[in-house]
């Protein structure tokens, strides 16, 4: 009993790798190259469980062709399904075509047969419209005799009217002309004494605006004389007002200009090089006194340099509160001398 289960199960165990190596062929998977050698059991076991590996080839080749053989008819019935659908298509859009024609021809039919209607229609109006026409022609005729025959019958009763309003102009003229020169009499006496009384009111109203032009002509030379008096007046104050002011800022700025120095000398460091000499400085202030900028004109270099750096050490200087001068002051130039 030993013996025949050692030898059963190895048998078992090579079939099964047999048949997976046969499927995986099959499946079309190559195994070109030399498998290495299985685990041996026992020599005995592998003696008894050899297979013919020619066999096994042909039985490969043969699941590989009846593959190959089933791709082959599937790639056929494919096609022949392709070539039948193309068939059907164009069989469609021969029926959809010859659809559409029948449905053109049946429009073009409605389309003759409408206009056919419209043109028996459009005779029948132009049939009644001619008729209308030759009714209302007739009607339109007897209507003019009759409006001829009143117009005949009023010329001559207009006639007969005219004959008596022109003896009626005749009688109004000759009334007419009586009253005009009746008229034309009495107007070139109201004339000639309007003529002299316009003459009289003339004379008067020259007299008149003479007299008046005299007197505003003396009222104006005595205004104009009075109001040049209050301008040289006016002018003479103002002009004393401006001196004052003129006085009062200049005061201010040489005030204020001093107080500049005064802080710029505080912050001046000296030395004896710079004894006896001078440097000129342009200051722009803001309305605060902040030191906007500085720039030195000219002057001895280390008095100018000084000089800098003492405006620029202050960082802000005096400046009146009192615009104008602020305006005088905001770019001023300064004459620096160290003092000792």
């Amino acid at each position: 009993m030993a013996d025949k289960s050692d030898v059963t199960l190895p048998l078992s165990i090579s079939a099964g790798i047999h048949i997976g190596v046969i499927i995986i062929l099959a499946l079309g998977i190559d195994f070109s190259h030399k498998p290495e050698p299985m685990q041996q059991v026992s020599a005995p076991a592998v003696k008894a469980v050899m297979v013919d590996q020619q066999k096994v080839a042909n039985q490969v080749e043969k699941l590989k062709q009846e593959k190959r053989d089933a791709e082959r008819r599937e790639q056929e019935r494919q096609a022949e399904l392709e070539r039948k659908a193309q068939e059907a298509k164009q069989a469609r859009e021969r029926e959809q075509a010859q659809i559409k024609q029948l449905e053109q021809e049946r429009k073009q039919q409605e389309i003759e047969t409408q206009k056919a209607n419209e043109a028996t229609k459009l005779a029948q109006v132009k049939q009644q419209q001619e008729k209308e026409k030759a009714v209302k022609a007739e009607a339109d005729r007897k209507l003019k005799e009759q409006e001829r025959k009143v117009a005949e019958d009023a010329a001559q009763k207009a006639a007969e009217k005219r004959k008596v309003e022109e003896a009626a102009a005749a009688k109004v003229e000759t009334d007419r002309k009586q009253k005009e020169a009746e008229a034309k009499a009495k107007a070139e006496k109201a004339k000639a004494d309007a003529e002299a009384k316009a003459e009289a009111k003339a004379k008067a109203d020259a007299k008149a605006k003479a007299d008046a032009k005299a007197k505003a002509d003396a009222e104006a030379k005595a205004r104009a004389q009075q109001e040049q008096e209050m301008a040289d007046a006016l002018a003479a104050e103002q002009a004393a007002l401006s001196q004052t002011m003129n006085k009062q800022m200049q005061s201010e700025v040489g005030k204020y200009t001093n107080m500049i120095k005064s802080t710029i000398q505080r912050n001046l460091v000296v030395d004896e090089s710079m004894r006896g000499k001078t440097c000129t400085v342009s200051v722009r202030l803001a309305n605060d006194g902040f030191v906007i900028s500085s720039q030195t004109q000219g002057g001895d270099p280390n008095v100018c340099r000084a000089a800098k750096a003492a405006i620029l050490k202050a960082g802000k200087l005096p400046v009146s509160p009192d615009p104008a001068v602020y305006n005088l002051m905001k770019e001023i130039n300064l004459i620096v001398e160290p003092t000792f």
